[in-house]
């Protein structure tokens, strides 16, 4: 443990192990989105609870994509991905994408009403919003691939309310 000053305050910095970290990080309130994109093998996708922004000038995207999820590959592929944000009351959704219901691969897809997007990406239909990105850059990190992608295309449902994730559960 460290220790420093911020502004008078004795300020306290502990290591952080794993379970600390999800713990912490749990604590951010996230709209739940699945990331999603599609190649010529198919439609792949993921909940992309890491999935941001990263400027608005150009409006570029950001996500987080673990190497172990088959669909990064088909984003690699495919240059492109979507974000699609879920609606209150799609939990059962965010589960399955989540790997949580025990499908995956493009069984997902069997759920929920998909169209394709401008990119080719699949694209939720009542989703509160979807943002379609052409992959611009990627980096690579301690098993993770960081993907950059410019908003070239979107969908808005501005009077559909969010599905939001907090302390490790979906919010009423």
């Amino acid at each position: 443990m460290r220790n420093m000053q911020v502004r008078g305050m004795d300020i306290k910095h502990n290591q952080i192990d794993q379970r600390t970290f999800w713990r912490l990080v749990g604590q951010r309130a996230v709209g739940v989105s699945l990331v999603t994109a599609q190649d010529e093998d198919g439609p792949a996708g993921f909940l992309g609870l890491s999935a941001t922004h990263l400027s608005a000038d150009p409006p570029l995207m950001l996500v987080s994509v673990d190497h172990k999820t088959s669909a990064l590959a088909t984003m690699r592929n495919a240059g492109h991905f979507a974000i699609n944000y879920l609606p209150k009351g799609a939990q059962e959704l965010a589960d399955i994408f989540g790997g949580k219901a025990g499908i995956s691969g493009r069984a997902r897809f069997a759920h929920g009403d998909w169209v394709p997007g401008s990119t080719g990406a699949p694209l939720l239909r009542g989703a509160v919003g979807s943002l379609e990105c052409r992959i611009e850059d990627t980096l690579a990190r301690e098993g993770v691939t960081i993907a950059i992608g410019r908003v070239v295309d979107f969908t808005l449902a501005e009077a559909t309310e969010p599905l939001i994730f907090f302390q490790g559960r979906y919010l009423p």
